[in-house]
C-alpha cells in the first residue's frame, strides 16, 4: 500500500484519537499541559464515555503491573530486546498509540491482544499512568559511546529536523514522543518501518521526514538517539 493511500485513514485515525482525549478533558477536572489524554467512544458522541472513577489512578497503576510491566518493565524501562521504553513518555503520545493499537492500525500481535479488549476508559486510565513514570537512564554501556557517532547523529537530527518536534535533547513533549535514551534496536526498527511504509503513523510527518534518508544515516540517528542523556520532564 502507498503512503498516499494511507493518507485519509490515517487522517480519520488522528481525528478519532483526539476525540479520545477531547472526550477525557471534558469530563475531569483540568490537568497539567504535560499529561493530556483521554477517552471517547468508538461511534458514539465522546460525551457518552464514562468519567473516571474515584482512585482510578492506584487502579490502573495495579492493571499496568499486572498486564504491562511483564514486558514493559515496572518502571517502564524493560531489558527485553526489541521492547521500548516507556518511562517519561508523554500521556497524550501513549494514549494515541494504544487507540491505534485497539483499532488495528498499528501491527503488533502482543500489543494487539491486550489492546482490543480497552475501553475508552482504560486507554485514558493506562496513558495517564504512563505519563507518570519519570525517565529511566538505560544500563550504563560496556564502553563509552563513540564520539565521532555521536557527533554525526547529532548533526543529522539537526539535518532532517529531529530537533524540531522531538527537541534539542530528543525529550519529545504531548503528542511527539521522547526518543531520547530509547532503546537502539527499537528506534532503528521504528525509523526503517517509516522508511518503508511499513509502520503507519497518526500523521504522515514521519514517513515523510525519514522516507529519502539512507538507512545509513537511520541507523546512525538510532545510536545516537539512544545515548543522548535521558533529560527530566
Amino acid at each position: 500500500m502507498t503512503r498516499r493511500h494511507l493518507r485519509v485513514p490515517v487522517a480519520a485515525v488522528l481525528a478519532a484519537a483526539l476525540l479520545v482525549a477531547a472526550a477525557a478533558q471534558a469530563q475531569t477536572q483540568p490537568r497539567p499541559a504535560r499529561g493530556a489524554s483521554g477517552s471517547a467512544t468508538r461511534a458514539a458522541a465522546p460525551a457518552a464515555s464514562p468519567p473516571a472513577a474515584k482512585g482510578g489512578a492506584a487502579e490502573y497503576a495495579q492493571r499496568f503491573a499486572m498486564v504491562c510491566a511483564a514486558c514493559h518493565g515496572g518502571n517502564g524501562r524493560s531489558d527485553m530486546p526489541g521492547t521500548p521504553a516507556l518511562a517519561g513518555q508523554h500521556s497524550f503520545y501513549a494514549v494515541t498509540q494504544l487507540f491505534l493499537f485497539r483499532e488495528g492500525r498499528r501491527s503488533n500481535p502482543a500489543m494487539s491482544a491486550v489492546a482490543k479488549g480497552f475501553t475508552d476508559a482504560d486507554l485514558r486510565g493506562f496513558s495517564d499512568h504512563i505519563g507518570t513514570l519519570p525517565p529511566v537512564p538505560p544500563p550504563a554501556p560496556a564502553s563509552p559511546p563513540d564520539a565521532a557517532r555521536m557527533k554525526q547523529g547529532q548533526a543529522l537530527a539537526k539535518q532532517h529536523k529531529c530537533v524540531f518536534c522531538h527537541g534539542d535533547d530528543l525529550a519529545g513533549g504531548q503528542q511527539v514522543p521522547r526518543i531520547g535514551g530509547q532503546r537502539e534496536e527499537y528506534l532503528r526498527e521504528v525509523l526503517q518501518g517509516y522508511r518503508s511504509g511499513q509502520r503507519v503513523g497518526y500523521t504522515q510527518a514521519m514517513s515523510e521526514a525519514v522516507g529519502q534518508i539512507p538507512p545509513a544515516e537511520l541507523d546512525v540517528l538510532a545510536y545516537y538517539a539512544s545515548r543522548v542523556p535521558v533529560a527530566g520532564r
